[in-house]
């Protein structure tokens, strides 16, 4: 019997370029590069070179905080978008969206916690947070 379930890989990949598009066609500029990392019920994305030409512009005239204004907008009206992508990619659903773009360094960091992890051909690579041994640790045990 063969596992139709797509690879941890694949699905990190398909996420990362479909966001790509998603920004180039929100606003004009296509990230340089996406990482895409699954950590058990969690999804960490970076993404690099996510200012655009305008955006740097206000920056470099001293108008950051306009240009975080207009950010800040763009991804809140963006976040429906992302979270569905993730969802229809994912096969999973989307608690919540977490997001936070520093203009001045070009990065973008988006935290997606999901109801559960993926349905993934290769489940043992993604990685568990909180399992050690095969079993369940308490946050003291983390802590130490």
């Amino acid at each position: 019997m063969t596992n139709d379930n797509p690879t941890r890989g694949q699905i990190e990949r398909t996420i990362g370029q479909r966001l790509q598009a998603l920004y180039r066609e929100r606003t004009g500029q296509r990230p340089e590069k996406v990482t895409c990392q699954f950590f058990d019920e969690k999804l960490a994305i970076v993404l690099e070179q996510i200012s655009t030409p305008a955006e740097r512009f206000l920056v470099e005239s001293g108008r950051s905080e306009v240009a975080e204004k207009f950010r800040a907008e763009l991804e809140n009206r963006m976040k429906a978008e992302i979270i569905a992508l993730i969802e229809e990619i994912g096969s999973t659903s989307v608690v919540q969206l977490l997001n936070s773009t520093n203009l001045e360094t070009g990065f973008s960091g988006l935290i997606a916690i999901l109801k559960e992890p993926p349905s993934v051909r290769d489940p043992e690579s993604i990685p568990k947070s909180k399992r050690r041994n095969g079993t369940e640790r308490s946050q003291d045990e983390i802590a130490e």
